[in-house]
């Protein structure tokens, strides 16, 4: 017989001590949780979650980038994306108008008013004209129609027809203000 010398105080998964090993009903030791992880920032590799990059990817050790330097960048980016949609939306509209409108012709019809619009584009490039049709004799407040004109090459005038049903079927005097993006 081989004399053992019993532990003083087991250790946990030692196989020594009550509830040791596992049997029927009866759930083995239970180990130590993993730590934590996420993905290394280059390659994809499981890395402990107060570093950014695996032991391949720097081999040296050098110092960790901070959260606030990673958030600074992508936060930075953002910026940079909005600044730069920004710029292209304005080039795309610059050049375009002022616009210069005029009534030419109102006729009366069953359901409103038929009216005549010549619109000129003074800009250097072709764009569209929202124009605001008014009856300059309800000073504030009175009805206005709205009208989107067909596209207007830089420099050119343009006469079109449109119909409007907020003044009634009598034709009246209108005024009009056009107006680009």
């Amino acid at each position: 017989m081989t004399p053992t010398t019993p532990l003083a105080h087991p250790q946990p998964g030692s196989g020594s001590g009550p509830g040791a090993g596992a049997g029927p009903g009866r759930a083995g030791p239970a180990g130590p949780a993993a730590p934590p992880t996420h993905a290394c920032v280059r390659c994809g590799r499981p890395v402990a979650i107060e570093t950014a990059l695996c032991e391949e990817c720097n081999p040296l050790g050098l110092s960790q980038p901070a959260s606030t330097q990673v958030h600074g960048i992508a936060l930075g980016g953002v910026a940079a994306g909005v600044i730069l949609l920004a710029l292209v939306a304005r080039l795309s509209i610059s050049g375009v108008g002022p616009f210069e409108g005029q009534i030419t012709n109102v006729q009366g019809l069953t359901d409103g008013l038929a009216v005549t619009l010549t619109v000129e584009n003074t800009g250097s490039n072709a764009g569209q004209a929202t124009c605001r049709v008014t009856d300059p004799a309800a000073r504030f407040g009175g009805a206005s129609a709205y009208i989107l004109t067909p596209r207007i090459d830089a420099g050119a005038t343009l006469a079109f027809d449109a119909d409007v049903r907020q003044f009634g079927s009598v034709p009246l005097v209108l005024d009009v203000e056009c107006a680009g993006p």
